[in-house]
């Protein structure tokens, strides 16, 4: 009773597993998510630079990604079961047919892709760039395309989580501090109250 009394008091903080703390807290597993960072990075440029320069894409009418939508939103004839599963994304994929959205939502793909893939090269906002590639797999997905998009959501989900030390061996070493993330960097002991009392 006295733990769900102090629960309800105040705030309580949950300590992370020691696994936890290296893989996201630690500048040494940068050297992990650098591996993974050019990975993903990779796939996200290629992808990009396919679709900038291509007329159907990012260069000309969005005819490529009209498409795409329109053989996603198709529902075919029974046993055969539709791309989307769900109801509400295929409305919503209808909704932008309708619009004519293609038309400025194809380049907006393609410069995101390719804007995605240099973020996580050069490890710039690398936790933006994590979050906008899994949003974009998760689209596609939902759309009914598998391809690598599952592996790439899953490693992109790890970027997010390691947003404060994945971009370390990059421009987030620099990008971060100026920016004003709130938190120092602990090289030694942790600062605790009685030391802090001892040195006053």
């Amino acid at each position: 009773m006295t733990g769900l009394s102090s629960l309800l008091r105040g705030e309580v903080h949950v300590e992370d597993p020691p696994i936890a703390k290296f893989l996201f807290t630690s500048t040494k597993a940068s050297w992990f998510w650098l591996v993974v960072r050019l990975y993903v990075g990779y796939a996200w440029l290629a992808a990009g630079l396919g679709k900038v320069a291509d007329p159907k894409w990012g260069a000309g009418d969005g005819a490529a990604l009209l498409g795409y939508w329109q053989r996603a939103v198709a529902m075919p004839a029974a046993p055969a079961r539709p791309l989307i599963t769900y109801d509400w994304y295929r409305d919503f994929l209808q909704g932008m047919i309708n619009a004519q959205s293609h038309t400025w939502f194809a380049p907006l793909v393609a410069w995101g892709e390719l804007l995605i893939g240099v973020g996580l090269l050069v490890g710039g906002l690398v936790g933006f760039a994590a979050f906008f590639g899994a949003l974009l797999n998760m689209s596609f997905m939902l759309a009914g395309t598998t391809s690598t998009n599952p592996v790439l959501f899953f490693l992109g989900v790890g970027l997010i989580l390691a947003w404060k030390n994945a971009g370390y061996i990059g421009l987030d070493r620099v990008l971060l501090p100026i920016l004003g993330t709130p938190w120092p960097i602990k090289t030694g002991a942790p600062v605790t109250a009685a030391a802090v009392a001892r040195s006053s």
